[in-house]
């Protein structure tokens, strides 16, 4: 399964294209511009599947980092900051990682 399957090509260029810069990635408007806030709970499970590489049923922080780079090859890691800061977004009981219900919540915020 490819991430475009459940996302269009256009939409996550432009939302790599709008944090290319360093430290300004945010999940939230990533999720919003990527179009992955508008998909159903099903599709936005198999995006999480897809980032969860270790298929632990968590987010961790190395996964995170390399967020962006399982939408678009080329995308570049994210920072401490940024990695730091998306996991405090997301990790609602704290135990360090992002779960199921925990990254559908963030997506759903957005």
């Amino acid at each position: 399964m490819a991430v475009t399957d459940v996302l269009a090509a256009s939409d996550i260029s432009t939302a790599i294209n709008a944090c290319k810069a360093k430290d300004s990635f945010s999940p939230k408007t990533f999720f919003a511009t990527v179009g992955l806030s508008k998909k159903s709970p099903p599709e936005i499970e198999k995006v999480f599947k897809m980032l969860d590489q270790d298929k632990s049923g968590f987010i961790e922080q190395d996964e995170l980092q390399l967020f962006l780079q399982n939408f678009s090859k080329g995308a570049r890691a994210l920072t401490a900051a940024e990695t730091k800061a998306f996991l405090m977004a997301g990790d609602l009981d704290g135990d360090g990682k992002i779960g199921w219900e925990e990254f559908s919540a963030l997506v759903n915020a957005s």
